[in-house]
């Protein structure tokens, strides 16, 4: 009698959101997670802390949906967290300041599984296999994979009896290969909110002993986190210094422009709130020719409105991926912004970035020593694949008709669950 088939957690750690799977007898299944407004597959990667002298260490905490519940209703008391995936390849990020604790990468990652494995109704209870997805470039400069490495181990340690990585786009192939029943060779696109993804895979008829054979992959640290940054570099920036000057022993210099790039990104914007970076500012402040726009830096800081800025710089991309114009509105820390802006604007804006998301795309052809001509489907997951221009990019090089979407914020740990009942995990594993 055959031994029953493994009982495979596949988990899709996020720079935006998260989700995971179950797969048992060749069927996977995604985990419903609490949130305040009922259950979801989908978990946002954040967390929200604040002091509370009735928990151990004064410090208390909540993940996902509710660390967006407790920042929305005592944001000034919190501290809100979110895109920290996208310091885990980082050499220059060793810990994050939060009330005066210091929190590893390790260490929010450990929290944040907490949290999801809290509101997952047993799911994460003791899996045979546990399969985690992992980009194919980490984001950020320079990234380092051996530090990335080190950190995923540490903070997924302990969480099934055996551990595997797999690339984020392999997982979204297997899950596509669910969906289609004739032979084919795929490139799938799976773009997030730290890195967009690339792997071609051929898919074999189902009942094949290998249905789906890696062929190459690719990746660069680019993604939707970029376009948001670009947003933020147009439209808000210029109100809060860059490009601005200070006073130094006489001399008028321009602004390092290290804090305005920090500003920008939403996983280094949520720790610039601690004493030294705070203390530099300030001290800008007093030497700024225009003062006024760097204490409006310190006050989005340390008012914690780094997520609302960061929800409305989602907002005028969705209304872009809608409308060849939206209004973007962003209100606080003595800023008032409303401005139009066009589709056209902005994706002038990020056309350096689609050139080098292209030639990631051209490695990965050449990795599989294909050409676009042979690619017979283009699957595009991830929630930044909605993005026009992402679209009219893979419609101008591989035709519309090749095209195909769909369940872009859960495929992959559809795909990965499903990966981690194979007899042979060796191809799949990074």
């Amino acid at each position: 009698m055959s031994s029953p088939a493994p009982n495979v957690l596949g988990l899709d750690f996020g720079t935006t959101n998260s989700v995971a799977a179950i797969a048992r007898d060749g069927h996977s299944s995604l985990v419903e997670l609490e949130s305040p407004a009922g259950t979801a597959a989908v978990f946002r990667s954040a967390l929200c802390f604040w002091e509370d002298d009735t928990v151990r260490g004064g410090i208390a905490s909540a993940g996902g949906p509710w660390a967006i519940a407790e920042y929305l209703e005592f944001p000034g008391a919190s501290r809100f967290i979110q895109s920290f995936k996208s310091v885990a390849a980082s050499a220059t990020f060793e810990r994050a300041t939060i009330f005066e604790r210091q929190f590893k990468f390790e260490d929010l990652g450990r929290l944040f599984l907490d949290k999801m494995a809290a509101r997952a109704g047993g799911a994460f209870s003791g899996p045979a296999r546990v399969v985690v997805g992992r980009p194919v470039v980490y984001a950020g400069h320079a990234p380092d994979e051996a530090i990335a490495r080190r950190r995923y181990d540490a903070m997924f340690a302990g969480i099934g009896a055996t551990l595997h990585y797999v690339y984020e786009p392999l997982g979204a192939a297997f899950s596509y290969a669910s969906r289609v029943s004739e032979p084919a060779t795929v490139l799938v696109a799976d773009f997030g909110g730290g890195t967009s993804d690339f792997s071609v895979v051929r898919i074999e008829a189902p009942g094949a002993t290998r249905r789906c054979v890696p062929l190459g992959h690719a990746g660069v640290g680019i993604a939707g986190d970029r376009f948001d940054a670009r947003i933020v570099e147009q439209l808000v920036m210029p109100l809060l210094g860059k490009g601005g000057f200070y006073r130094s022993f006489g001399k008028i210099l321009e602004i390092p422009g290290g804090y305005f790039a920090d500003f920008a990104d939403w996983s280094r914007l949520a720790l610039m709130r601690n004493r030294r970076t705070l203390a530099e500012l300030e001290s800008l402040r007093r030497s700024a020719l225009d003062p006024d726009a760097i204490g409006r830096v310190i006050a989005v800081i340390e008012q914690e409105l780094g997520f609302r800025l960061h929800e409305a710089v989602g907002q005028v991309k969705r209304d872009l991926s809608a409308a060849d114009t939206a209004c973007f509105r962003f209100s606080g820390a003595g800023l008032t912004i409303e401005a139009d802006v066009t589709r056209a604007a902005f994706e002038g804006w990020i056309a350096a970035d689609i050139e080098r998301i292209e030639a990631a795309v051209d490695r990965a052809l050449a990795m599989a020593t294909t050409t676009p001509g042979a690619i017979d489907h283009v699957f595009l997951t991830g929630g930044t694949s909605l993005t026009p221009r992402i679209v009219r990019m893979f419609e101008e090089r591989f035709g519309a008709e090749r095209l195909a979407k769909g369940n872009e914020l859960t495929s992959i740990a559809h795909g990965l669950a499903l990966i981690g009942e194979q007899a042979e995990l060796a191809a799949w594993t990074a």
